[in-house]
């Protein structure tokens, strides 16, 4: 069985930064990409950030854009999410997900395995 975990949540002032990790485990022989997705409270999942496992492709929102940058880890099953110059329009429950074959990096419907999430708090 396939198992993605994060780690690295928590609460930060405005401004500040977190550095966020995904591992992905289990008996898969290739990984098309790794992402990341955040749900706020009350709002609808929605896309961050994606790295493709092959060229080291990498997409951003455009909320993102500039503050955010992902990299693979040690292995390309591993990636470090780094969140800078957070806003409070950052908070929200962070998701790593990955997939296999070739489709749309923006869409959840392309991922096949989730993985529970890490909060990510940004408040004075």
């Amino acid at each position: 069985q396939v198992q993605v975990a994060e780690s690295g949540g928590g609460l930060v002032q405005p401004g500040g930064s977190l550095i966020l990790s995904c591992e992905v485990s289990g008996p898969t022989s290739s990984l098309y990409a790794m992402g990341w997705f955040r749900q706020p409270q009350g709002k609808e999942r929605e896309f961050v950030t994606a790295l493709r496992g092959t060229t080291g492709f990498t997409d951003y929102a455009d909320s993102v854009a500039g503050r955010f940058s992902i990299s693979f880890g040690n292995t390309k099953r591993t990636n470090y999410l780094k969140l800078s110059s957070l806003e409070p329009d950052d908070t929200a429950v962070y998701i790593c997900a990955a997939h296999e074959g070739r489709r749309a990096l923006r869409s959840p419907s392309s991922y096949d395995y989730w993985g529970q999430g890490t909060q990510v708090t940004v408040s004075s």
